[in-house]
């Protein structure tokens, strides 16, 4: 067990050093302070009070990348709830099944899929509420409701008065469930993975001692934040650390992506193979090909000019301030990776999944090597189910402070994937004699996608 606890160290240390400094912008829009989100996490622990939520309750969050989304997730998980984060482009059938599976008392949920969601098909729910303009859209509770309108009379004069001393959330033991993350399913439903607090804290623990961000750094946030790595690496991380992250709050197209990456200039970025290879095509494939620069690529010294030009040229296009661009969640195309390393593009390439909350390896981009997605995180066992795992692949096994507890309500699924104690990941891959990973397929029936996204089609 992780010694850090989470909601003290991570959340509430993290405001009351943070206090008159930007947390959360949304991108084009307002800015909120570290203190503004302690009042917004103050009314939203009124609201879970006056609904009689109880630690443990599970309460369900959908919604594009915004100010609103993340202060929901940190509420519930400051006041030992469960958050259910549901991707927003899963379809409404699958939203209300993971709303009613998950057992969910409370949705937030953003106006545009409220829209097209029947609050008939999920009715354990207690109430809903918008994340777009906080109103109460569904109230199953009329107690509960006149309480709510009388709270709201009182609940600004109780925010102006919070001070940074003041700031104290449930002790939760890092053994608690925090998160129920939903994997894609191509046909029938999908599965919950459980994560507990302690896998959290072991990716947030590393990406601290070991990416390097410090306060009041900046980090955009364009991957879904209810998938694992966007949340973990682009939204809790950052917030434990004190940066300022600006949410897309839009469909995160290339252009977008690329026009915010300029204004904002972040200090780290994360990115998906399809960001990178769509950059890599229409920018500097483009470039290379023109018969000129062929015969210009070939003379020795003047190569190495041409790519540190190319270098810096894609270096600006992600703002060129990073520290480094961590991708993951799918592989990386070796054509585009090998051409990375010529032009010593500050990269480096992670391997996770769900069911690890996500974070497997990684190391840094001075010390990465082609094809390998680093080497395993110090808070996990690994074993190669290989006779002989440095040349041949065997199935990926773990163990250890970042595994899930299982899948919610699936005993089935959770005793074919963890036996005896090790997590089968359904990855194979081999392990160089320093360490390094490589992965190279899967033993499972899962598709990786190159946006990131797990889907299971069985």
């Amino acid at each position: 067990m992780m010694k850090i606890n989470y909601i003290k160290e991570y959340i509430g240390k993290s405001i009351q050093e943070n206090w008159d400094y930007p947390a959360f912008s949304d991108y084009q829009g307002k800015t909120y302070l570290y203190k503004d989100v302690a009042q917004q996490i103050q009314r939203l622990h009124k609201i879970f009070d006056v609904w009689g939520i109880r630690q443990g309750d599970k309460i369900s969050l959908i919604g594009r990348n915004n100010s609103s989304w993340a202060v929901t997730y940190l509420a519930t998980i400051s006041y030992g709830a469960v958050i259910v984060p549901i991707l927003a482009d899963f379809a409404t059938d699958d939203i209300h099944h993971i709303v009613n599976h998950s057992d969910s008392v409370m949705l937030f949920a953003g106006d545009s899929i409220w829209d097209n969601l029947d609050e008939q098909s999920m009715p354990h729910l207690k109430a809903v509420f918008s994340i777009d303009s906080n109103k109460l859209l569904v109230n199953r509770d009329g107690k509960a409701g006149h309480r709510y309108q009388e709270l709201f009379k009182t609940i600004e004069y109780m925010q102006n008065g919070l001070t940074p001393k003041a700031i104290s959330y449930p002790e939760t033991s890092n053994s608690s469930l925090g998160v129920i993350s939903y994997t894609s399913g191509t046909t029938g439903f999908s599965k919950g993975v459980m994560l507990p607090l302690n896998s959290l804290v072991a990716n947030i623990d590393f990406g601290r001692k070991n990416i390097g961000l410090k306060p009041r750094d900046r980090v955009v946030s364009f991957l879904p934040l209810a998938h694992a790595y966007g949340a973990a690496f682009e939204f809790l991380l950052p917030f434990s650390v004190g940066c300022q992250i600006t949410f897309l709050t839009k469909t995160p197209s290339p252009k977008i992506i690329l026009q915010a990456f300029q204004e904002i200039k972040p200090r780290l970025v994360l990115a998906v193979p399809l960001i990178i290879e769509k950059i890599y095509k229409k920018q500097i494939l483009p470039i290379i090909h023109r018969p000129a620069m062929q015969v210009l690529l070939n003379v020795p010294f003047l190569n190495k000019k041409i790519y540190k030009r190319i270098n810096a040229k894609l270096s600006d296009a992600f703002g060129g301030n990073f520290l480094e661009i961590v991708i993951g969640g799918a592989p990386l195309n070796p054509e585009v990776e090998e051409f990375l390393r010529k032009i010593q593009f500050r990269y480096s390439v992670g391997y996770g999944m769900t069911e690890c909350g996500p974070l497997i390896s990684y190391i840094g981009w001075n010390r990465s090597k082609a094809g390998s997605c680093g080497v395993l995180l110090p808070t996990l066992e690994m074993r190669v189910d290989s006779n002989n795992p440095q040349n041949v692949a065997g199935e990926i096994l773990l163990k250890g402070e970042n595994v899930m507890m299982g899948y919610y309500k699936n005993e089935e699924a959770t005793q074919k994937t963890i036996v005896d104690g090790w997590l089968h990941t359904g990855d194979l891959g081999i392990v160089d004699p320093e360490g390094y990973i490589f992965i190279k397929g899967r033993s499972k029936s899962m598709i990786l996608g190159p946006s990131g996204q797990n889907i299971y089609p069985e």
